[in-house]
């Protein structure tokens, strides 16, 4: 960070999966800190985390808890972002918020850094980070879209546990134990959602993420159509989602496929995407390298593999993405924005 100008920093959600991620990257990136405050809700509030060796005590998020606070970084559930963002704006703090309150709001700019970054200097206060496994994609398909175009995009992703929070995981884990014990499962937490309908995620996939909308889609699949869109700026492509929840810890993987409006050579896109900001490709099936969850969880870039023709349309191509959902998929995508802000943008 160049910048040496320090920041009032607050964390909307210290305890949970993402804040836990956010608080580690700003010690990790040595973000330029004065004064740093842990909220949450009040259960949480009382307990101690360390930072930089220094022990602060968590505090229940309120209004008046954004005095003085420059950057407020919030991943405590959209309820709270709606409810709390504003009187953060209100004491002049820029928000960044990764969840779904401000996504699809026209005043709201909703960023992936290594996409649309300068989209962050129109903030009214208000920057929305993205969905998880809308980040990666358009991460990804970003250095297609400026050289070919994009017409068409079809995904279906396959969604770590991760991404609907640590009890989750815990009822993988748990799952997993009883199937393997020969003992009954009694599901209670996914798919999330009002409904008392829950499935066994223990060896097995869901294809629902979040509820379902009146077309049939999910509220992820919907979220994965419009985010799309609204971060490329082209309201023009189509673009189609199935997005399912497997029995894997950290990281999501999507199966991608783009039609592109130009015509291209294989090698060129190979080589446009490993020379991307923020991209790793992984792609020698003739060794069996290709994108892992296991090998992408703990890094912050998006993997890109299995690249290949369609074989019925010419300007179609397949893809394998792979990234950490809880990194560049929430937290890495939130801190990068946060040092461009610090870096007086």
């Amino acid at each position: 960070m160049s910048n040496q100008k320090l920041y009032n920093v607050a964390v909307v959600g210290a305890t949970g999966a993402v804040g836990e991620q956010i608080l580690g990257l700003l010690e990790k990136r040595n973000f330029p800190i004065n004064e740093l405050k842990c909220l949450s809700s009040a259960r949480s509030a009382g307990k101690k985390i360390v930072f930089k060796g220094r022990e602060i005590t968590i505090e229940e998020a309120k209004p008046e808890s954004f005095k003085g606070i420059d950057i407020a970084l919030f991943s405590a559930g959209g309820d709270v972002s709606k409810a709390l963002a504003p009187h953060a704006v209100e004491h002049g703090a820029v928000c960044i918020d990764n969840t779904n309150a401000y996504r699809m709001d026209p005043n709201t700019p909703l960023v992936v850094p290594e996409v649309n970054l300068e989209a962050a200097d129109g903030h009214q206060g208000i920057i929305a980070n993205p969905n998880c496994s809308t980040i990666q994609m358009v991460a990804a398909l970003k250095p297609l879209y400026d050289r070919f175009g994009i017409s068409k995009i079809i995904v279906s992703t396959y969604q770590a546990v991760s991404g609907a929070g640590s009890s989750a995981i815990d009822e993988m884990l748990r799952q997993s134990k009883e199937v393997l014990a020969g003992n009954e499962v009694e599901p209670q937490i996914l798919p999330v959602g009002s409904l008392p309908v829950k499935h066994q995620i223990a060896f097995n996939a869901i294809p629902q993420i979040d509820k379902f909308q009146d077309n049939g889609y999910t509220l992820e699949e919907m979220k994965m159509v419009r985010e799309t869109k609204k971060i490329l700026a082209d309201e023009s492509i189509d673009v189609t989602a199935t997005c399912v929840r497997i029995p894997v810890v950290y990281g999501h993987s999507e199966s991608v496929y783009v039609e592109l409006k130009n015509d291209y050579e294989l090698e060129d896109v190979r080589s446009l995407l490993a020379n991307a900001p923020g991209i790793t490709v992984v792609d020698d099936p003739a060794s069996q390298q290709y994108p892992l969850a296991t090998e992408a969880a703990g890094k912050p870039d998006v993997f890109v593999g299995r690249l290949r023709r369609d074989l019925g349309e010419a300007r179609g191509l397949n893809m394998w993405i792979v990234s950490d959902n809880l990194l560049k998929g929430a937290a890495w995508n939130a801190v990068q924005i946060a040092e461009y802000i610090a870096n007086g943008k």
